[in-house]
């Protein structure tokens, strides 16, 4: 079940006023265009920047995302009919024959156990051509980079957000049980009182682990990069699939 940020319809309609500029997507568009890609799958598309962001480049561009409230607030944004929009996840797309897939932000982190993990890898390999590309980001364990939420975002943040008023963010961490790093984010509406809260688990895997995953599921490892707006914090798989 996807997390209360992306399912709840009050919750995903002021996801993208907290996420801030997503400085991270000029990355993939770059990406898609180094690898030729004229089809891409964006698996976990949320609210659906990234595959807008894709189409209006001329690609045929299919997000999926099991939040349905997520892909309602993508439908509603400026060119988001230039997208084909699924409901499900990874397991449940099409075999479309994809060039191109990717998972952007945490989508790669939030599954948890090795099944889940080595499913989703498996039906992204189903959607994609022979030798087609998966491309994603997960955040280098050694980095600790839930010390550094802890402390950046101890303080409350309150956003005013077009269209809804000023909401108040907390972000807490939870519990740390190496490899899981677990969250709560609650969100107070400042125009009716209304709290609502989000909570969340990311898995840190390490780069050994991500490899031999990709290898059991018919993936080749083609690079792993540094991610540009966050050096030294996150790899960047560029993988392809066999044939």
């Amino acid at each position: 079940m996807p997390d209360e940020i992306f399912a709840h319809p009050r919750l995903a309609a002021i996801y993208d006023a907290f996420d801030g500029p997503r400085d991270d997507l000029e990355t993939y568009l770059g990406i898609a265009e180094e690898l030729n890609a004229r089809q891409v799958l964006d698996v976990g598309c949320g609210t659906g920047s990234l595959a807008i962001l894709l189409a209006g480049t001329g690609r045929t561009v299919v997000g999926v995302d099991p939040a349905a409230a997520s892909l309602d607030v993508a439908r509603s944004k400026k060119g988001a009919e230039r997208v084909t929009w699924l409901h499900g996840d990874a397991t449940s797309a099409p075999a479309l024959g994809a060039d191109l897939a990717v998972m952007t932000g945490n989508v790669a982190q939030v599954f948890l156990t090795d099944d889940d993990w080595s499913a989703t890898l498996r039906g992204i390999s189903a959607a994609l051509r022979p030798h087609g590309f998966f491309v994603f980001e997960t955040r280098r364990p050694e980095y600790r980079a839930w010390e550094k939420w802890a402390t950046d975002r101890s303080a409350p943040v309150t956003v005013d957000v077009p269209g809804i008023g000023d909401v108040e963010e907390h972000f807490e961490i939870t519990d740390v049980s190496l490899p899981l790093v677990s969250f709560r984010c609650t969100y107070r509406f400042h125009a009716d009182g209304t709290v609502l809260t989000s909570d969340s688990t990311l898995r840190f895997r390490d780069r050994d682990e991500v490899e031999s995953a990709l290898t059991a599921s018919g993936f080749r490892v083609r690079d792993v990069r540094d991610a540009p707006d966050r050096p030294g914090r996150e790899f960047v798989f560029v993988t392809e699939r066999a044939a």
